[in-house]
Formats: structure tokens, C-alpha cells, sequence
């Protein structure tokens, strides 16, 4: 039996007998020869190591034409060019490089600037943001130090309280425990009046 190893696509002999030269993992049995179509070495190789005529026949080359003249050409590679320099331009931006800036045309770079551009505007915000709250924060340590500060002063009152229950102590006169500066001043005067 003849095989014929071929990718082709189309265009079969109805009298032949066809295999997809991607798929070939060994030599089929009761093959007598085999035509392979393009380069497929390690089909050729498998079929003359099992003893079996191989023919290669090199595979037609079809060359891909828009039909499109050379003007129409130079011009897209240019046009190409220009959005691939805009592009790189707002990269650099991106990295910090240089200053970000509008590009003149293009559809791809001017999309990339009004991304890179509401993301700039973003975190120009959240720096404006970050700047307030590290006012109001520090603002906000220097008043709890402030408070801290009065709070661990000892009040003026409290040293002349203690004088006064000191004389009180001495006198041996009763007095209430939490009782005012007003009251405390009022017996030291009465026990100095008696």
C-alpha cells in the first residue's frame, strides 16, 4: 500500500491514501512506500530504517499578497512607526523619564495617555490626600502631647490642698477626705480664730 504524509488542507486523490505528518509517532504496518510532503525528517527517517522506499517532494510554497500597492505599504510601516515612538514616549512617561505629554495621533497611544492620565490625576489625589492627613496627624500629636503634658503637671491647687490638710493633721481636726480647697480654707481660718 502507498501512503502519502501531507498537511495539505485540501485538494485529496480520492485513489490515495493520506496521513497528517503532525500526528506520525511510528511506520504503519503493510506500507509498501511512502511520499512525504514538505520536511518531515523523522517521518522519512522511521520508513527507510523499517526498510521501506520513502520519495520526498519538497511542498509548494504559497506566497501571502494583499494585493496592495508599495505606497499604501510605506505608509501604514510609517504610520506603524509613529504610534510605536508615541507608545514608547508614554512608557518613559510612565517610568518617570520624561513628562507626560498628549501624543499627536494614533488611536493606541492616545488611549494609553487618557489611561496613564487618569491614573496620574488618581494618585495626585491620593498624594493631596496623603499630605492633609499628615497635617491633621501631626496637628493631632501635638495636641495629645500638649494633654499629656497638663495632665501629668501637678495642679497649682494641689500642693496649697496639701498644706491645708497638713495644719488640719496637726491640729488633730477632722476634715472630710475629698473635701475643697474653699472648705479646707475655712476651717484652717476658724481654727486660727479660736
Amino acid at each position: 500500500m502507498e501512503l502519502t504524509y501531507s498537511n495539505q488542507r485540501g485538494g485529496f486523490d480520492p485513489g490515495k491514501r493520506y496521513r497528517n505528518p503532525e500526528h506520525f509517532d511510528k511506520p504503519e504496518a503493510g506500507v509498501t512506500s511512502v511520499l512525504v510532503v514538505g520536511d518531515w525528517p523523522y517521518v522519512v527517517a522511521a520508513y527507510r530504517a523499517a526498510g521501506i522506499d520513502v520519495n520526498v517532494k519538497e511542498a509548494v510554497r504559497v506566497q501571502v499578497t494583499d494585493g496592495g500597492d508599495q505606497g499604501e505599504l510605506k505608509e501604514l510601516v510609517g504610520k506603524l512607526r509613529a504610534e510605536s515612538g508615541a507608545i514608547r514616549m508614554l512608557i518613559e512617561s510612565a517610568e518617570g523619564l520624561i513628562p507626560l505629554e498628549h501624543p499627536e495621533a494614533g488611536e493606541l497611544p492616545i488611549r494609553l495617555f487618557d489611561a496613564l492620565n487618569g491614573i496620574h490625576q488618581g494618585i495626585t489625589g491620593l498624594k493631596t490626600e496623603r499630605d492633609d492627613l499628615a497635617v491633621e496627624n501631626e496637628s493631632l500629636r501635638g495636641e495629645l502631647a500638649s494633654l499629656k503634658a497638663e495632665a501629668s503637671k501637678p495642679a497649682d491647687d494641689s500642693v496649697e490642698i496639701e498644706a491645708l490638710k497638713a495644719a488640719l493633721d496637726a491640729a488633730k481636726v477632722n476634715y472630710r477626705a475629698n473635701a475643697s480647697k474653699e472648705a479646707l480654707q475655712k476651717q484652717v481660718a476658724e481654727l486660727a480664730g479660736s
